[in-house]
């Protein structure tokens, strides 16, 4: 561990943080899990037992905490304003698996007892249309903070957490690699909001003019999905291949344009994509604001979590 995460984050090994679950209990089947982990994500019960249920049981403590807050400024302030949503977000490079991350902790937040009403933003639904992108010369950096649409985000945001009846949010297609013309995520009063993304951490403003609020800014607890450099590149390479076989049969998929490469080019492909563009992304914007998260879930290569980093101050 480098030495900024130590001075910060207590560590816990994993079988460790596995005897903080406590009495949290499982309310997964087997096939639950299979449905909501990610295709290249290998995923066990086990790993939900270890791992997750004690992050559930630590976000218990966090949402009443919280909720106990608002109690105490209602009583200060005489008035009778009506609770806000509990906002998580969850960061991490490209191919980590915190898509899988997000989707289990919904289903499991929406299992607690209160049965909370638990909705999942992604920011990919953010990203400019492929078009735009192009017409910006923005297209081979697509996953920079650049290539977001920052204010559109923070507007939804803003209205989540005012407690607006109904947010409507843009959706993004991976099978396209583009937005959905017309496509709506519609979000209504949550209890709690999981917002997912690579640069949700990120605080550095993009140009002069941008917002001077960040997504972070609206955030109750965050957690980070780390894994080496090395392993990350590996998923990556991984899941393009997977892409790229799933699209054969499919013309309207973005990665129909590869059906004819041979194993090796699409690996040599897949590669170049991410030395010159994701790798560089996580070292600039996504990897620095790691310590800024409340929580970092290290993961071997095997996509196991060996460690759990549980930020001191």
């Amino acid at each position: 561990m480098s030495p900024e995460l130590a001075a910060v984050f207590a560590t816990f090994a994993r079988q460790r943080w596995a005897e903080l679950r406590a009495d949290e209990p499982l309310t997964l089947t087997h096939e639950d899990v299979e449905r909501l982990r990610g295709e290249q994500v290998p995923m066990s019960l086990q790993e939900i037992e270890e791992i997750y249920l004690p992050i559930c049981r630590l976000l218990s403590v966090y949402v009443e905490a919280n909720r106990h807050i608002h109690r105490l400024s209602n009583a200060f302030l005489r008035q009778d304003a009506p609770p806000v949503p509990f906002v998580l977000g969850v960061c991490g490079s490209v191919a980590v698996g915190k898509s899988t991350t997000s989707r289990l902790l919904q289903a499991l937040l929406r299992r607690w007892r209160s049965h909370p009403k638990v909705a999942l933003l992604t920011t990919d639904g953010f990203l400019y249309p492929n078009a735009q992108l192009q017409a910006r010369g923005l297209l081979h950096r697509k996953g920079f903070p650049e290539s977001y649409d920052r204010r559109g985000l923070l507007r939804v945001l803003s209205a989540i957490k005012a407690g607006a009846p109904q947010v409507s949010a843009p959706m993004y297609s991976h099978e396209a690699y583009d937005i959905v013309p017309q496509a709506k995520q519609h979000i209504e009063r949550p209890d709690i909001l999981i917002v997912e993304g690579v640069n949700v951490l990120q605080v550095n403003r993009v140009k002069a003019g941008s917002p001077s609020i960040f997504v972070s800014d609206f955030f109750d607890f965050s957690i980070y999905v780390d894994a080496e450099e090395a392993t990350l590149k590996t998923w990556y390479i991984e899941r393009f291949g997977h892409f790229a076989a799933r699209a054969k049969n499919s013309p309207q998929a973005f990665f129909y344009r590869f059906k004819d490469f041979s194993a090796a080019a699409l690996q040599a492909y897949a590669a170049d994509v991410w030395d010159s563009i994701n790798a560089k992304n996580l070292r600039r914007n996504i990897l620095p604001f790691r310590p800024r998260a409340r929580l970092i879930l290290q993961k071997s290569p095997n996509h196991q979590v060996r460690n759990v980093l549980l930020r001191r101050i």
